[in-house]
């Protein structure tokens, strides 16, 4: 028999405590049991299997005990046995010890009859939260699930949404020692199979022993991210939008402890999207896309333009000539607004670490009587903290958290440019990060699709929200086997 893993169920026992240890660990049970008169090893994790569903499995099954003596005159095939009386939906045959060990350390409970013969019976029960509305992509109408840091959680949640058999989900295990699950998610009609090939053969060369830092960990494998500040990914804990971009053609990737999902392959103005525009009507939502476009690029350029213009009085117009401090201070600018960004960065990584209670009363000490003490006594110019706090409200406005960040430091280089090379270092600075956005091609998409290839059509649809109606093609750089969607 292929299930038959062990001698015996003593070199089982071996096997099991020289890999758990006898008595070592107190969430390891390895119990002998009967199933009517063939005695068996359970073995389980017991934080990670369902208690309850265990007992009514096996309780039917003891009645027969003052039997088991006369075993080995009623029991000719043990493999059929177990399959006779214990025939479960769940239970799945191990072809060797590792496969056994493995199932075992994922939750599934393992059963060695007296001649070796192995069973893992699905009987999981991970532990987490339920599927609350993620913070960081709320809409004011709309569902209000998300996903937990369950995988079965999170698939069946997809799965809710799309009723179709070709959506697969296709499990992988990586890493030597954590053994994550991983699972790719892809309509199989529709996903292009040169990008499910290269996710797949990139999952395949990692070599590590864990992925405890979940699916940002994982991405810096697929991509070999390296110092790139820029995410290659959409990360999604809303499973309508990892849906609708199933449906799209592209790749979800669910890692297993994570509540996020990735999507691939993706461009930047993926990571400009918000379910908010989809809520809404599509003159509404096209207004808001436009506004969070134009937030975007105050976020990079705002600071950077006013510092320019403070200190070349030159370029101003007379309609702008309230543009610029007023008041001398002995700290020159530049450093007032290096320093007003790092007081940002400060409070931002505070209000991380303070409790939820305590965040409140931290922001108005911060924001308010820091920040007036510090116009008072020269520290900073009125306009400094002004303008600080407007590009800091238009960072917030940038869905992705990642984009968002990276924002903040590609502003930063155009400062110290400016500062060192006045207009010519603005320019070039903005150069040289165009550039850079042109150069990237995470799974051979550019980074820029569709300005940089130049698709008329598809940069429209990424200013307007057209009517759902009309959206009847799929994005070209998913390259899609149905390009039409209706």
């Amino acid at each position: 028999m292929s299930n038959k893993v062990f001698a015996s169920i003593d070199e089982a026992k071996e096997f099991l405590f020289s890999n758990f240890g006898k008595d070592e660990s107190f969430d390891v049970c390895i119990k002998d049991l009967h199933v009517r008169s063939l005695p068996v090893l359970c073995v389980y994790i017991s934080g990670l299997v369902d208690g309850n569903t265990i007992t009514v499995q096996l309780a039917p099954l003891f009645h027969d005990q003052g039997k088991i003596d006369d075993w080995e005159k009623e029991i000719k095939d043990e493999d059929k046995y177990f399959d006779d009386h214990f025939n479960f939906y769940g239970k799945s045959e191990p072809k060797d010890r590792d496969e056994f060990l493995l199932g075992v350390l994922s939750g599934q409970v393992g059963f060695i009859t007296l001649g070796g013969y192995g069973y893992l019976l699905e009987l999981r029960s991970y532990p987490g939260r339920q599927p609350d509305e993620p913070d960081n992509e709320k809409v004011i109408r709309g569902s209000r699930d998300g996903f937990a840091e369950n995988i079965m959680l999170n698939t069946a949640l997809i799965r809710r949404r799309i009723r179709d058999p070709q959506l697969r989900f296709e499990l992988h295990k990586i890493t030597t020692i954590g053994q994550t699950d991983v699972a790719i998610a892809y309509m199989k009609d529709i996903t292009n199979a040169k990008h499910l090939k290269w996710i797949k053969k990139r999952l395949k060369e990692i070599q590590h022993d864990g992925l405890t830092m979940a699916d940002k960990s994982l991405e810096e494998w697929l991509f070999k991210q390296r110092f790139h500040p820029l995410p290659f990914v959409r990360y999604s804990e809303r499973p309508d939008i990892v849906a609708a971009h199933l449906l799209e053609g592209h790749i979800a990737i669910i890692v297993d402890t994570s509540p996020s999902v990735i999507i691939v392959p993706i461009s930047m103005f993926h990571l400009l999207q918000h379910a908010e525009e989809f809520r809404q009507a599509p003159f509404i939502g096209s207004g808001i896309r436009l506004l969070r476009y134009t937030a975007a690029f105050f976020t990079l350029t705002l600071l950077p333009i006013w510092y320019l213009l403070a200190t070349h009085e030159e370029f101003l117009p007379e309609a702008l000539s309230f543009i610029g401090a007023k008041e001398e201070s002995t700290i020159p600018l530049i450093l007032q607004i290096i320093i007003a960004h790092l007081g940002l960065e400060y409070l931002r990584i505070a209000a991380i670490h303070t409790p939820t209670p305590l965040s409140t009363a931290m922001g108005l000490v911060a924001g308010i009587i820091i920040g007036q003490i510090a116009i008072d006594v020269g520290l900073f110019s009125p306009e400094v903290v002004l303008y600080s706090a407007v590009t800091a409200i238009f960072s917030f406005s940038i869905p992705t958290y990642e984009l968002s960040s990276a924002m903040k430091y590609f502003q930063f280089f155009i400062l110290i440019l400016t500062a060192i090379a006045g207009p010519s270092g603005f320019f070039i600075s903005l150069w040289v990060i165009f550039s850079y956005l042109c150069a990237l091609r995470p799974m051979n998409v550019p980074y820029l699709w569709p300005l940089i290839p130049f698709f008329p059509k598809a940069f429209t649809r990424v200013f307007i929200r057209f009517p759902m109606a009309d959206d009847a093609i799929r994005p070209y750089i998913v390259g899609a086997k149905q390009r039409k969607r209706l």
